[in-house]
């Protein structure tokens, strides 16, 4: 016991195999920015390694060596799968909507899996809510329209504050699994005046000064958010763990018709979807495609079917 009668951590481990399974973890987060509906944190819980994730950032200021060399493969791996894989998939989701999702949808269903062990047991009515009320919360979020594009230039203070709150709010929703930071930015106008920003004004060193005061106050804020609801996110399944995985299995379950709607709104299928029968051959061998890769990984990675208590009692 340390001076304040807690347990000393366990010494942090890195092998080459669980550094590159890490990694691979990342590779899927930062895919899943990209991929409209989807959640990082989503794909944090399919990889096992939420806990390890949240508790990482949440320790920041308490164990930063460790927490940095925790997240260090994960980083790596998120920053690998969002600059590598933008191009192929954005040109994936403009020519073969449908079929795109349905490959990461297919990760998602196989990755529950992951979280078996976690609700396993009896029901009760409150573990039933936990997972009804953000199932329906997140379902709800994709019916919304999105919002006016606001303009970022020429702000006073007070816009400034606002865009710290935005990008609190955005963070916020990439930690919690099944809710997209990218769509909440959306429905309320700030997603494409923040990629414009960066894109347009930033990397080509137009309103330079201006671009840099917006960009730093969205980071700030998304990681001001990322810290706060990362506490808060280790407390809850410190103290409420099964409810709390049950609420994660609600907001993951949720987030996979909204992935369809954001796809199918973003393709312009509101006239009707589309009739060619191989389109959806391709969308269900994608989805056992991807539903294979996820259990595949997961077994790979030691996450067996088996309770964990069981076999700590062995």
């Amino acid at each position: 016991m340390d001076a304040n009668g807690r347990a000393p951590l366990e010494p942090l481990r890195i092998t080459p195999k669980s550094f590159l399974m890490d990694m691979l973890a990342g590779v899927g987060i930062g895919t899943a920015f990209i991929i409209p509906g989807f959640s990082g944190g989503s794909i944090a819980v399919i990889f096992g390694i939420y806990d390890k994730l949240i508790g990482a950032i949440a320790g920041i200021f308490k164990d930063f060596k460790r927490s940095t060399l925790t997240l260090l493969p994960i980083g790596i791996g998120l920053i690998i799968g969002a600059l590598s894989l933008l191009y192929p998939i954005k040109l994936g989701l403009e020519a073969f909507p449908l079929p795109t999702v349905s490959l990461f949808v297919g990760l998602a269903l196989g990755g529950l899996l992951s979280v078996k062990d976690e609700i396993c047991g009896r029901f009760s009515p409150v573990y039933i809510a936990s997972l009804l009320l953000p199932f329906a919360l997140v379902l709800s979020i994709s019916f919304l329209p999105g919002g006016s594009d606001v303009d970022l230039f020429g702000l006073e203070w007070q816009g400034y504050v606002v865009l710290f709150l935005v990008g609190a709010l955005g963070s916020a929703a990439l930690v919690v699994p099944g809710i997209s930071g990218s769509m909440i930015l959306l429905i309320l106008g700030y997603y494409n005046p923040i990629v414009a920003v960066i894109t347009d004004h930033f990397f080509r060193g137009v309103d330079l000064l201006e671009s840099f005061l917006i960009l730093m106050s969205v980071g700030l804020g998304i990681l001001t958010g990322f810290i706060i609801i990362s506490i808060i996110m280790k407390k809850l399944l410190t103290r409420f763990r099964r409810g709390t995985f049950y609420a994660i299995l609600g907001f993951i379950v949720g987030s996979i018709p909204s992935v369809y709607i954001s796809a199918a709104k973003d393709a312009g299928y509101s006239d009707g979807l589309p009739t060619d029968p191989i389109h959806w051959i391709a969308c269900a061998l994608l989805l056992c495609l991807g539903c294979a890769i996820s259990v595949f990984l997961i077994l790979k990675a030691g996450k067996k079917s088996a309770p964990q208590s069981a076999n700590e009692a062995k």
